[in-house]
Formats: C-alpha cells, structure tokens, sequence
C-alpha cells in the first residue's frame, strides 16, 4: 500500500499542474470562450475552464494508479461522479478515495474577479460508506488572477497540524509561511456571515442573518458599522477566509431551504457538496471550529451528490457566542429541531 505522504506528494505536484493550466488558459483566451457552457450535469453547470483542470486529474492519478489503484471522486466524472483508476481495476482493490474539487470558484477565476481553489481531500477506502470524517489528509492550493503573482498551498494531516506555502509565480520560488485564524472574542468589526449567492430565497436567508448578528451583537450605533461580510463564492475560499484571519464566522444553510423553494415553486439551486468541503480538515488542523448546522461535526458521504450545511467558526470563543444565535435563528423557522448548542 503506498503511504499516504507518498500520495500526497503526488497530490501536490498534479495541483501545482492545474494551477499553472488554469492560469494560462485564462491569460490565452477570452472571458467569453471560458465562460461558455461545456455541459450541464447534476452537479453543476461545467464551464470550458472546468476542463483544462479535469483532463490533468484523470491523466496524473490514472499514472500513479498504475502501481495502485485508488478510486477517485469529482464533478464531471461520467455516471455517478466516481472512477476506479486505473481503468480495469476493482474498487474493492482500491487503498484510498480521494475527493476532488479541481476548481472551486469556476466564476470567479474566469471572470478575473477573485481567486479559485483546488481541493484534494484523501481517505482510507471504507467502501460506498467512506465520509468526511474519514479523511485523513487535504491539500488546498489558491488559483491566483493572471495579475497575481502569489499562490498558497496548504498541506494537512490528521492530527499533525498545517503547512502552509506561499509560491512566487515571477521567480518560481516557494517560502513557508503561518496561517493564523482570528483570536478575537467577538464578531464585532469583524467579517461574519451568511452565504446566500444564488437568487430563490435570498430574502430568508437575510433575515437569518440579520437576527443572528443581532442576537449576538445587539443594535449598531449611529453612524458605526456591526461587523462586515464578504461574500466569497467559492467554499474552498470562505475555509481560507477563517484560516487567515480574514473572517471570524461563515454559515452556509442553502440545503435548508429546499422546502421554502418548492412553496414558492421554484427548483432548489446549487448547493454545497462534500467536494466543496473536503479539505476542512485543513481549517480544523489550525483551530477552526467547522460543524453542520446543529452543531455535530462536519460530515457527508465522499459523492458528487449530497448537499451539504456547514458553519465555520474561527475559535471556540466565537463559536459559543455564534453558534446558540444561529441554531435558535434556524429552529424559529423550523428549519432544525431546537437543539443546545
């Protein structure tokens, strides 16, 4: 069984491939060549840009599966989002599952509006019911804009903390750095939120918001700001947030609103999927406190199909001031059992 250190390695070098692909890709071609619809399946809609980065996943790994096979998981993958590489191979002979999400934030990257990332989540292979919380180890790497000359690389195992590396485009360089979440009491002044990116119930998910900050938090003074929010479309993106410091509690309940969006006879959106959260443990490596939205641990099935709630909180004083005005916000409206939190 090859190590999971030497599978990692491999993870690594094939995110360093698509992160150079990617932005290449976008300094070649036009917005509107990247931005036209590939296909449409049940995961989302796969924009051109999605597969410059899919074609290396499947031809690196199909490589390394060669001298053993392991059974990989992402969007765009035909039939049910998973393959057994290499082709030929059983699952049941797999050592690992490894869950991929090649480009986190597709709009933002092809727009030129803000970073995208490339999320690797790795677990033993526990068969269909492999979760999660079987992950034992996730790389996370940051598509820069073409005018961007720095991108991180985060690397964690289980219980053996983070490393963190800043890579210079210009001199092909990479340094060590430290990724430091937010040691604040409070959400004050700070970046809090609530994710609610897609039209449908945007109205709902406001007024949750609204009476979560102010539950914990109490009325602004006149002319001072509360606390801020940064609506970053990218999952993979709103984990970094929490681990740099940059924001000190993010929610994200759209799976919860499905019965509201057929009340109003409209198809639920998109949601997040376990792809979007597979590197989590990154965040939790460092201190993050990342739930589901009553509070238990973060944690869905290895598909391309379950949507996902989370609620990530940068340390345990800001959870426990946050996570009670959430969870009372979502049993008011029946969207949760009452739960203590």
């Amino acid at each position: 069984m090859a190590t999971l250190e030497s599978l990692i390695d491999v993870i690594k070098v094939l995110h360093d491939q698509i992160r150079d692909a990617v932005v290449a890709a976008c300094e070649q071609q036009a917005v509107e060549d990247l931005s036209a619809i590939a296909a449409d399946d049940a995961g989302d809609t796969i924009y051109a840009v999605d597969k410059v980065s899919e074609e290396l996943l499947i031809e690196v790994l199909s490589e390394h599966a060669q001298e053993e096979p392991l059974i990989l998981i992402a969007e765009g993958i035909p039939g049910d989002g998973s393959m057994v590489l290499p082709q030929g191979a059983k699952a049941e002979d797999a050592a690992w599952r490894i869950i991929v999400d090649p480009i986190d934030g597709t709009r933002g990257i092809m727009y030129q509006k803000r970073s995208a990332w490339i999320l690797t989540g790795i677990a033993p292979n526990k068969g269909p019911g492999t979760s999660l919380v079987d992950i034992e180890a996730a790389v996370q790497t940051e598509i820069p804009l073409v005018k961007q000359h720095l991108s991180d690389q985060l690397i964690a195992q289980r219980g053996q903390g983070v490393q963190a590396q800043r890579y210079n485009r210009i001199n092909k360089e990479s340094h060590a750095f430290t990724l430091r979440p937010s040691q604040s009491d409070t959400i004050a002044h700070g970046c809090a939120m609530i994710s609610r990116f897609f039209p449908g119930v945007r109205d709902i998910i406001a007024a949750i918001d609204e009476e979560v900050i102010l539950e914990v938090l109490g009325a602004p003074e006149p002319g001072k700001a509360l606390c801020f929010e940064d609506q970053y479309a990218s999952s993979g993106g709103q984990l970094y947030e929490l681990m740099a410091g940059h924001d000190r509690f993010v929610a994200d309940i759209r799976p919860l609103l499905a019965e509201e969006h057929a009340k109003r006879g409209i198809q639920s959106g998109l949601c997040c999927h376990p792809y979007d959260v597979c590197t989590a443990l990154i965040a939790e490596e460092l201190g993050v406190i990342v739930t589901n939205e009553i509070g238990e641990r973060l944690n869905a099935p290895l598909n391309v199909e379950a949507d996902v709630s989370w609620a990530g909180y940068a340390n345990k004083t800001i959870h426990a001031s946050v996570a009670p005005a959430l969870a009372k916000a979502l049993a008011k409206r029946s969207l949760i059992a009452e739960v203590d939190v």
